[in-house]
């Protein structure tokens, strides 16, 4: 659940500032970026304020957000707010994630911490270890100066097990009990919240410095800005043939035809030759090597879902995609109509804007195999960039 209901006055802006131009797009949609790319999210339930719904729900269909399934309005106050998305939340779901749109910055990494720490023990939030000696004041006067060692500042998102946090609003709405997060009604209820390390990166978007400040960090994060940042270029290849009885699935896009792409996987070669490319790029090995056609785990697998996976990982070391261009090349089936949502798509995953993904389909004139219509090909380059060095092993 994002909650992107409040006003933001502190902004000085006339609209809300989750519609505010951060690095070519709204902030909101940056939020929204993340919980698209981090796989542990199914659906996501957006809080907004009523006069913003439609607005929301274009935003969510521009820049292909898949994942947006409800867009509900909120409340007076956020605790209002985020008990109207609770109750849009699809039946069956375990675990419910609530992340402040005004945090356009959150990792999808941070993300999957926060989800898999709550499955485990119930209720879990992201928080930093506060920095600055911290005063009690009252009347303009100190009068306690707390232990800065026991002190951390509480980020989003924050998860818990559905229905532990549907009891602790319950109990706060019987009671009159108002607090500004939810870990602080799963508290009263005396379950214990776990903490999961933040990121300093995770800023709230509260005034203006704040939006300039998350200005400059994406672009470090993109590769814009020069100085001390690596970049790296990567190239990927992908061909399968096509057969009848299959689905043909190009760029994460279903694409109605008489035949569809053979392979171990759901066969979509975009995808596949987007994934070598970042890794490639990263020289962290191949599509074969960290999903082998031997694997009965990937057997049709969504390849989206295998990009999403290769993206957080390159991510936790700090790796961003800057841009991508693919080209397909297929004799048939016309292209043309879904190249858009192929970006998107693709766009989503790597957490970037549409405009930094170019697809293109080709054809060769009727020579070779993809001319003789039996398969279809794609070739992509990424370029990445990483500002500083990770400190931990793994991917390099």
């Amino acid at each position: 659940m994002v909650a992107a209901a409040g006003s933001g006055r502190r902004m000085g802006t006339a609209e809300s500032k989750v519609f505010l131009p951060l690095a070519g797009a709204p902030v909101l949609v940056h939020a929204l970026r993340a919980l698209e790319a981090a796989g542990s999210v199914g659906r996501v339930v957006v809080v907004a304020r009523e006069e913003d719904l439609g607005r929301v729900r274009r935003l969510a269909e521009a820049y292909g957000l898949g994942k947006v399934g409800a867009v509900v309005a909120g409340g007076p106050e956020r605790q209002h707010s985020v008990a109207r998305g609770l109750e849009a939340v699809s039946p069956g779901t375990d675990v419910v994630l609530v992340h402040d749109a005004a945090r356009p910055l959150v990792s999808p990494a941070l993300v999957e911490a926060t989800a898999a720490a709550a499955a485990r023990s119930g209720a879990a939030l992201a928080a930093v270890p506060v920095k600055d000696t911290v005063k009690v004041v009252e009347e303009g006067r100190v009068v306690a100066t707390p232990d800065r060692g026991r002190l951390y500042a509480a980020q989003t998102p924050q998860a818990f097990r559905l229905e532990l946090l549907r009891e602790a609003f319950a109990r706060a709405e019987t009671c009159g009990r108002r607090a500004t997060d939810e870990a602080a009604l799963v508290e009263a209820c005396g379950h214990a919240v776990e903490v999961v390390p933040g990121e300093d990166t995770n800023i709230k978007i509260t005034t203006p410095v704040d939006l300039r400040l998350a200005e400059q960090l994406l672009a470090e994060r993109q590769g814009r800005t020069a100085a001390g940042a690596e970049v790296r270029v990567g190239a990927g290849f992908d061909a399968h043939p096509l057969v009848p009885g299959r689905r043909l699935v190009l760029g994460g896009v279903e694409i109605p035809h008489e035949a569809g792409l053979a392979g171990h996987s759901d066969a979509d070669a975009v995808a596949h030759a987007v994934i070598d490319a970042l890794l490639g790029a990263a020289g962290a090995g191949d599509i074969g090597g960290w999903f082998p056609d031997s694997d009965e785990r990937y057997r049709d697998a969504d390849s989206l879902a295998l990009l999403r996976r290769v993206v957080e990982a390159l991510q936790g070391q700090g790796w961003q995609a800057v841009n991508c261009d693919v080209t397909v090349v297929a004799e048939r089936p016309r292209l043309a109509p879904y190249v858009g949502a192929m970006r998107a798509r693709l766009a989503a995953c790597l957490g970037v804007g549409p405009e930094r993904v170019s697809v293109k389909a080709k054809t060769t004139e009727g020579l070779g195999f993809t001319g003789r219509r039996e398969g279809i090909a794609a070739q992509a380059v990424v370029l990445l960039a990483r500002v500083g060095r990770p400190e931990q092993g793994g991917v390099p």
